[in-house]
């Protein structure tokens, strides 16, 4: 719950002056369809950033040059640093696509089918290189109950035991 408080204070702040970098990844396994069903949201002007030091060319995330090549150089950018192990079997993960709210925007993903996991490491590495104090909140939900992780700089994974 205090992970929570603290990311929904230090979301609170505006885009031009935030002292932090910070991002939130909620998983949620899915039952019925055996899918783990992933909505990361982090700062679009953190995010345009780290598209531009990766492509090596200047990115507008609002207005988009080329929209098809914005949303590549994204999924490229998502599945690169995120990846799933389900108690121990690396899962392949899709790239569902984006939305803009205010400061922030929105990405989803889905992993392919998976039997109902015991154990899930998540490597999240969104922005650590371009963001040295770069922090990502991974809340995981199983039968609605929560666990959580941080990664940064140094411990850029971590592996969660499932009831």
């Amino acid at each position: 719950m205090l992970v929570i408080r603290l990311f929904l204070f230090l979301f609170s702040f505006g885009m031009e002056t935030h002292p932090f970098f910070i991002s939130l990844t909620d998983m949620v396994y899915n039952e019925k369809r055996q899918q783990i069903e992933i909505a990361q949201k982090i700062f679009w002007n953190d995010m345009e950033t780290s598209l531009t030091i990766a492509s090596g060319k200047q990115v507008n995330f609002l207005k988009p040059e080329d929209p098809e090549l914005l949303e590549s150089l994204i999924k490229d950018y998502m599945l690169a640093n995120n990846k799933l192990e389900v108690d121990g079997k690396k899962l392949k993960l899709t790239y569902l696509g984006h939305e803009i709210e205010e400061d922030a925007a929105y990405f989803y993903m889905e992993s392919e089918k998976v039997p109902e996991p015991s154990q899930v490491t998540i490597y999240n590495t969104i922005l650590i290189d371009d963001f040295p104090t770069q922090q990502n909140i991974v809340n995981f939900y199983k039968n609605r109950k929560p666990k959580s992780l941080i990664t940064r700089k140094d411990k850029i994974s971590g592996t969660l035991e499932l009831d």
